[in-house]
């Protein structure tokens, strides 16, 4: 069964930073689009951005553009966001999830593996 643990969340002043992690396992990496989402108490989980694997492809959120980074290392199983410049709307719970085809979408219904989460609060 493929694992996905995030780490890295927590609280952080606006303006400033954090690096969330997503540890793989159990999985053949490199095959799998990997993508970040997000979701804010009573809120639906929402696209972050996604890296779909072979190809490089990247997509991002428009509200997240040029303040978040996503980055991949295959050989390590890992998955990256890079948070600048942060908002308190950008609290929430950070979710780390991978699909099985090499195309990024901006939907959680589609994606099959899901990691728990992790807090990010940013204060203001």
């Amino acid at each position: 069964q493929v694992q996905l643990v995030e780490s890295g969340g927590g609280l952080v002043q606006a303006g400033g930073s954090l690096k969330l992690s997503c540890a793989a396992s159990r999985l053949t990496f490199s095959t799998y689009t990997m993508t970040w989402f997000r979701q804010a108490p009573g809120k639906e989980r929402e696209f972050v951005a996604g890296h779909s694997g072979i190809g490089g492809s990247t997509d991002y959120a428009d509200s997240m553009k040029g303040r978040f980074t996503i980055a991949r290392d295959d050989a390590k199983m890992m998955f990256y966001l890079q948070m600048n410049s942060l908002k308190p709307e950008d609290t929430a719970v950070y979710y780390c999830a991978a699909r099985h085809q090499i195309e990024v979408k901006t939907a959680a219904r589609e994606y099959r593996y899901w990691g728990q989460g992790t807090q990010v609060t940013v204060s203001s």
